[in-house]
């Protein structure tokens, strides 16, 4: 698989990466970290939150797709790959940039969590005030 041209991107989600190779001709074959999609993604949300960018434009069976992903969990993962996917889409044929861009699926979404400051219980959360 890996000798044939391929179009790469990357896609991040908090601290969660995807690095995705789309490759063109293919029958619709999406390979997650050696395993296939369904046999990766637990749930039917995280299948769908993968191949929305695909769902949207009708390419479901036209791309086979190797995915190399790390960190976070599951869902932060499955959108990192959904941006990868978008970016890869988009390298293929740049007008599809408007449509894959009205859906948000080439926003790289910035919230990540915040660091826990020195006093407090968490980022934020301070000790409870007792007057005695």
């Amino acid at each position: 698989m890996a000798t044939r041209a391929y179009f790469y991107a990357v896609g991040r989600r908090k601290s969660s990466r995807a690095t995705v190779k789309l490759f063109p001709s293919g029958k619709g074959e999406m390979m997650i970290n050696g395993k296939k999609l369904s046999d990766w993604a637990d749930t039917l949300e995280i299948k769908y939150i993968i191949l929305e960018p695909l769902d949207l434009l009708g390419m479901k069976k036209d791309f086979d797709c190797e995915i190399r992903t790390s960190g976070g969990g599951k869902k932060a993962q499955s959108e990192s790959v959904r941006l990868g996917i978008s970016r890869a889409l988009v390298k293929k044929d740049p007008e599809l940039r408007q449509q894959l861009k009205e859906a948000g699926y080439l926003t790289r979404d910035p919230r990540v969590k915040e660091r826990k400051k020195p006093g407090l219980k968490r980022a934020r959360r301070a000790p409870q005030f007792s007057k005695r």
